[in-house]
C-alpha cells in the first residue's frame, strides 16, 4: 500500500511539474486577483478536472473515449477554438490597475478557460491515459485506490500552492509590470498547446 502511494505521489508531480498552459493560468489568476480568494475557482475547476481524468484513466474510461475518431476529432476542435480565444483574450488583458476588479479575469470565465487547458488539451489527456492509467494497471484492490487517491491529493495540493505563489509574486508586483509579462507568456504558451492541437488534427486527416 505504501510503496502504491509513494508511485502515485512521485508519478502525479511528474506530470503536473512541467510549465504547461494549465499550470501558467493557475499561477497567472494568483497573481492577477486583488485577493486570492478570487483565484478559488480556477484552483477548484483545474484540480476538479485533474481529479475527472485521473479517474478516468484508471477506470479505462478514456481510452473508449479515444477510441472513437470522430470524438476525438470533436473533443480536439473544441479544444483549438478554446484556446485560440483564450490567448487573445490574456494577451490583451491589462494587470496594470490591480484596484479595479475589470483587470481580473471573473470566475465564470476563469472556470471555462481552466476547464478549456485541462480537459480540451491532448497533451493532458493522453499523458493521463498513457502515464496514471497505465501505471494504475499494476494495482488491484486497496493499492490502487490508494495510488489513485494520491494521484489526485497531489493534484489538489499543486493548483493550491501556485495559486498562493502567484499570489505573492502580484503582492510584489503592485505596478502589474510582471503580471503584464506573465501574461504574454501565458497567452504564447496557450496558442503553442493549440499549434499542437491542429498539427494533430491534421495528422488525424
Amino acid at each position: 500500500m505504501l510503496a502504491a502511494l509513494l508511485h502515485g505521489i512521485v508519478l502525479a508531480f511528474g506530470l503536473i511539474l512541467p510549465l504547461g498552459a494549465q499550470n501558467v493560468f493557475v499561477f497567472n489568476q494568483g497573481a492577477s486577483q486583488p485577493k486570492f480568494k478570487g483565484a478559488i475557482p480556477v484552483v477548484i475547476t483545474a484540480s476538479l478536472c485533474d481529479t475527472l481524468l485521473i479517474l478516468l484513466a484508471v477506470l479505462g474510461v478514456s481510452v473508449i473515449v479515444l477510441s472513437v475518431p470522430v470524438l476525438q476529432t470533436v473533443i480536439f476542435s473544441i479544444g483549438l477554438l478554446f484556446l485560440l480565444y483564450m490567448g487573445w483574450s490574456i494577451w490583451n488583458s491589462d494587470p496594470a490597475n490591480l484596484s479595479q476588479k475589470e483587470a481580473a479575469i471573473s470566475p465564470k470565465k476563469q472556470i471555462l478557460f481552466a476547464m478549456s487547458v485541462s480537459l480540451l488539451n491532448p497533451h493532458a489527456i493522453l499523458d493521463t491515459i498513457g502515464v496514471i492509467g497505465t501505471s494504475s494497471l499494476s494495482y488491484t484492490g486497496s493499492e490502487k485506490v490508494g495510488f489513485t487517491a494520491a494521484c489526485i491529493v497531489i493534484s489538489w495540493l499543486w493548483f493550491l500552492g501556485l495559486a498562493i505563489a502567484g499570489k505573492v509574486v502580484g503582492n510584489f508586483d503592485t505596478e502589474g509590470k510582471l503580471l503584464k509579462v506573465l501574461n504574454k507568456v501565458s497567452a504564447i504558451i496557450i496558442w503553442g498547446v493549440a499549434l499542437y492541437i491542429a498539427i494533430e488534427l491534421y495528422n488525424m486527416f
